[in-house]
């Protein structure tokens, strides 16, 4: 059940947010977020009942905000669907959040057990189902082998490059964004001007799709255990 109190919960979300980036989650106790606040632990323990589900909170609210920003691009122009536009869009978004961003990349010591949260499982089924909407009305090439996996593979590869080599770090977030809609437009969508009608048909089923994963994660972030909270 939600507590009431949003305005202290969103607070505490705050510190916890800071604490886990300059800490990692290990290190970060339930007293470091109390006194980060201002409130003694107990108060914390009202919104969530243990650390666990407080960095869970947090990592929903921070998808339902990145997901938001989408939802946002998508509404102000359909053809944001596009794979050559959602995937750099996603991308520059991302780079904005620091927390995210360690996520995608895997960052085990800040996240430790936080690594396999259920959200990256309804992100993956979404990504899914988004790609056969694509493929179903033409707007990505049906002779890709693998084609889920061939465009994970070549996105991922500019959100992990710089911790393998430094060699490319000087080049601007928004020049590799430039490069990975390139590579998107030239490797995995048909040649030509894509279909008005099918990019409004997707472009309307992705919204209803990402409104709903956003409904999920705003019920969740303010519940006493986020991962059973009602979608």
């Amino acid at each position: 059940m939600s507590h009431p109190n949003r305005e202290r919960a969103d607070r505490i979300l705050d510190a916890a947010g800071e604490l886990l980036l300059r800490m990692g989650y290990r290190k970060v106790a339930i007293d470091d977020v109390a006194r980060a606040v201002g409130i003694g632990k107990g108060t914390v323990y009202l919104h969530w009942r243990n650390k666990e589900l407080v960095f869970q909170a947090l990592m929903m609210r921070e998808s339902a905000d990145l997901t938001d920003e989408l939802l946002a691009m998508i509404k102000a122009d359909p053809a944001m669907i596009l794979p050559h536009r959602m995937i750099p869009g996603s991308f520059l978004i991302t780079h904005r959040r620091p927390l995210v961003m360690a996520m995608l990349r895997g960052n085990a010591e800040m996240f430790g057990s936080l690594g396999d949260l259920a959200l990256k499982k309804q992100q993956d089924e979404l990504s899914v189902h988004f790609e056969t909407a694509l493929l179903r009305r033409g707007l990505i090439r049906a002779d890709v082998p693998h084609v889920s996996y061939a465009l994970h593979a070549a996105t991922l590869g500019f959100y992990v490059g710089d911790t393998i080599s430094d060699e490319f770090e000087g080049i601007p977030v928004e020049e590799k964004a430039d490069v990975l809609a390139h590579l998107i437009r030239t490797a995995f969508e048909p040649p030509g001007e894509p279909d008005p009608a099918a990019v409004a048909e997707v472009a309307a089923e992705l919204s209803s799709a990402l409104e709903e994963l956003v409904s999920g994660y705003r019920n969740g972030i303010y519940a006493h255990d986020p991962a059973k909270a009602p979608g």
